[in-house]
């Protein structure tokens, strides 16, 4: 019998005997349903003849028969029947990236493990491409591997182009939908800071405001919904007025509640102070002479569950039109915390 190589984190080991192929569970796959541990390594085949082979036993984890949802655990013998058609996925090449382009992502970086990478984005850099996009934090990412064959460090959430800070990335597949989860089901604090126009009456609460799409494409915007729009979509925010430069201007502490597209920059606009400088939202009430034209938020501090145990919690610097906004409207921001990892 012939082994195949020594796996590592997010790369299982497998060895062939006859047509069967064995494959062991990675530490990074720990918890993953069965369905979804095929899927990575099998993703032509279709959910329906995954549950076929279940049925008739051809599937087996460590000998036994088991269910689609079954959940893995690091350790665990995959039995894997033949799979007409049954091509891995080609290795997954590192892109060949301009050296600027490296040093440009690696001075991002604010915290990396094993497990994760926290960015501190720089306003005006899309996350991913789009039509007139030719550079984005996605196409640097290559740039982050620590060896050539380690995994892509993959995106679990988005900030839009405009708004700077914290952006999360995960180093495996794995550890990437541990996060995605945390992400759905709102065990992560994110907080945001804004300067906007006005000062909100009362000066703290929860924004409860549906958002609907207008548009399609690059124009498109949200607005403000009715409950009752069959189009609405569910979008609550919470914000606290931080400090004041009289009734002009506001310092906000923003936390999202739900994870909408612009549902910060709309909730502001629905309270009647829109961000500061933002190039969607507000209309001339959003640009004031005097301050730079950039869109003034940025996404502040993650308090997160850590994929190996803990909370880990990474502060992002105000971008430097932000600074000097809050120099010219007397905040004073302090210093930013290093980041920590508590427990685990």
């Amino acid at each position: 019998m012939k082994h195949g190589p020594a796996c590592g984190i997010g790369v299982s080991r497998e060895y062939r005997a006859m047509s069967v192929v064995i494959l062991t569970v990675s530490e990074d796959e720990a918890d993953i349903r069965l369905d979804r541990y095929f899927r990575r390594h099998y993703p032509h085949l279709t959910q329906g003849a995954l549950q076929k082979l279940c049925r008739t036993g051809q599937i087996r984890v460590e000998g036994k028969r088991v269910e689609a949802s079954t959940r893995l655990q690091p350790g665990q013998s995959v039995r894997v029947p033949p799979i007409p058609k049954a091509v891995k996925p080609a290795p997954d090449t590192p892109r060949q990236l301009d050296e600027r382009l490296v040093r440009e992502i690696k001075g991002m970086v604010l915290y990396q493990d094993k497990q994760v990478i926290v960015l501190n984005k720089p306003a005006g850099l899309a996350v991913q491409g789009g039509p007139g996009i030719t550079k984005h934090v996605d196409m640097m990412l290559d740039g982050l591997r620590a060896e050539a064959d380690d995994p892509r460090p993959r995106l679990v959430h988005r900030i839009d182009r405009d708004t700077s800070g914290l952006l999360l990335l995960a180093r495996t597949p794995g550890v990437a939908a541990k996060l995605a989860e945390a992400f759905r089901g709102r065990d992560v604090k994110k907080t945001y800071w804004a300067v906007v126009v006005g000062r909100p009456d009362p000066l703290a609460g929860e924004i409860d405001q549906p958002l609907a799409r207008l548009g399609a494409g690059a124009n498109a915007i949200m607005v403000a919904a009715d409950r009752k729009d069959e189009d609405a979509q569910y979008a609550r925010s919470t914000y606290e007025v931080v400090d004041a430069a009289a009734r002009k201007f506001s310092w906000l502490a923003l936390s999202p509640l739900t994870g909408r597209t612009h549902q910060l920059r709309v909730h502001c606009e629905s309270l009647g102070t829109p961000i500061l400088g933002d190039p969607k939202y507000g209309g001339a009430t959003a640009h004031v002479d005097g301050f730079k034209d950039q869109l003034h938020l940025h996404a502040r501090e993650l308090d997160m569950p850590h994929p190996a145990g803990g909370r880990l919690v990474v502060t992002a610097e105000l971008p430097p039109h932000m600074r000097e906004t809050f120099r010219a409207l007397g905040f004073t921001p302090g210093s930013t915390p290093k980041p920590v990892r508590r427990g685990g």
